[in-house]
């Protein structure tokens, strides 16, 4: 794949305030990549800096090998998705998209053929006449979208697309809007605080905190292979548990609890500038032991409470010293968990992550359960 957009080394200061610090990343051609944080992390100032509205404080942002860091919106010709669309509500549903190829000055033909081809791709063809109030908020998204889309540009940004949309819509936008970037191949970065959208529509995904880049990685990659404890404890919920390298090597790290238990986990051929470590551990990765099956490391703790969410059981379990830990497993289980019973549960080598321990203030005692 050939890299679309580049930043190098961007800044932005408000002031003395530091909204995006040092940013670098490259999005590839036909790429869908989302820049994904909680509020106040940059990711919407870097989105701004792309689109223009922003300038950069230092560094630079290059377009198919262009750099366009000080040129305005409208000279940069990219094509953008508002969070409330930004539909002109006096112009009927082929008027707004039409809107960008008449500022263009094409010929009315041709605006008419390319108006009815974006139609099609969003399937609103019999809307043409309809005005945005007359529209549901999933109808007025594709409006926005075939406006962005129609001069087809080189890049396509999506800022907070769907958190107008309530859940079912917004998971059905989810997987229309993937199918029609993928159809077009057009090059997509979308701007969200929302994980599980950022984990199904993306192909990568960059995830910032306090202006800066904690990591970009494929969603799968991202989910199962955290970087650092930031990422774990903002990407689904995570089990940690705090402990000490004994010893490693290429495949495994054999780690000491807190509590003086020992564990194996999977090193996948990392070292550590400390032996002091916390396990990262998922909480749909825990099995309750059982006859006949074998688990590397296993744990007992006290049930204290049963949530019931359908297709699993969220069980949440305290140990002896008083630490808390959540466990995902599938509802049909072959006996009914009770509060106050006693689980003895654990998890092969390969389902957990070791994570440096970049401070232990957050974290009392051996075993944290942590959740976003």
């Amino acid at each position: 794949m050939t890299s679309n957009l580049e930043i190098q080394n961007v800044t932005k200061y408000y002031k003395k305030f530091r909204a995006v610090n040092n940013a670098n990343l490259t999005v590839e051609q036909g790429e869908f990549f989302t820049i994904l944080g909680p509020s106040g992390s940059g990711k919407t100032t870097l989105l701004k800096l792309i689109a223009g509205f922003e300038e950069v404080s230092s560094g630079s942002i290059m377009l198919k090998n262009e750099n366009i860091s000080s040129k305005k919106p409208y000279e940069r010709n990219i094509g953008m998705v508002f969070q409330n669309y930004a539909l002109f509500p006096h112009m009927t549903v082929a008027e707004n998209i039409a809107y960008p190829l008449k500022k263009r000055k094409l010929r009315k033909q041709e605006i008419k053929h390319k108006v009815e081809e974006v139609l099609k791709i969003v399937h609103l063809e019999q809307y043409a006449g309809h005005y945005p109030a007359q529209m549901s908020g999933g109808q007025q998204q594709r409006v926005a979208l075939a406006r962005a889309i129609v001069f087809s540009p080189p890049l396509l940004l999506l800022d907070e697309p769907l958190s107008a949309l309530d859940k079912n819509l917004r998971q059905r936008m989810q997987i229309e809007i993937k199918s029609i970037q993928e159809s077009l191949g057009i090059t997509t970065i979308s701007v969200t605080h929302d994980q599980e959208e950022a984990l199904t529509m993306s192909d990568r995904i960059c995830v910032m905190n306090n202006g800066g880049i904690e990591q970009i990685d494929t969603p799968e990659n991202l989910y199962k292979y955290p970087k650092n404890r930031f990422v774990a404890e903002f990407i689904g919920d995570i089990n940690l548990l705090k402990g000490t390298v004994l010893n490693e090597d290429s495949e495994n790290a054999n780690i000491q609890l807190q509590n003086g238990q020992m564990v194996t986990i999977q090193s996948r051929d990392q070292s550590f500038d400390t032996t002091s470590v916390l396990i990262a551990l998922r909480p749909e990765n825990i099995q309750l032991a059982e006859a006949g099956k074998a688990l590397k490391n296993t744990l007992k703790a006290k049930v204290m409470s049963v949530i019931y969410v359908g297709e699993a059981l969220i069980i949440l379990v305290k140990t002896k010293e008083g630490e808390e830990m959540k466990i995902k497993v599938p509802s049909l289980l072959s006996h009914a968990i009770t509060v106050g019973e006693e689980l003895t549960f654990g998890w092969n080598p390969q389902d957990a992550t070791i994570l440096e321990d970049e401070s232990s203030e957050n974290v009392s005692g051996p075993l944290k359960a942590a959740s976003s």
